[in-house]
């Protein structure tokens, strides 16, 4: 067996893929636009709303 038996998860899911360009998805939250394409289904968040999303759901310690 080689190491690549064990990558059967070929895609990140946490992310969805960026855009080569326009037109790009509106962010869920502000309406404002984000680096992921118009065409991908699902939440979708600008860096902005992304960042906060990740301070607010991160372990304080």
């Amino acid at each position: 067996m080689s190491d690549t038996d064990d990558d059967y998860c070929l895609i990140d899911a946490a992310r969805p893929p960026g855009a080569d360009g326009p037109p790009y998805a509106a962010c869920v939250l502000c309406r404002e636009p984000t680096e992921y394409p118009e065409s991908y289904k699902g939440v979708t968040l600008c860096p902005v709303c992304e960042w906060r999303e990740a301070e607010r759901t991160s372990c304080s310690g």
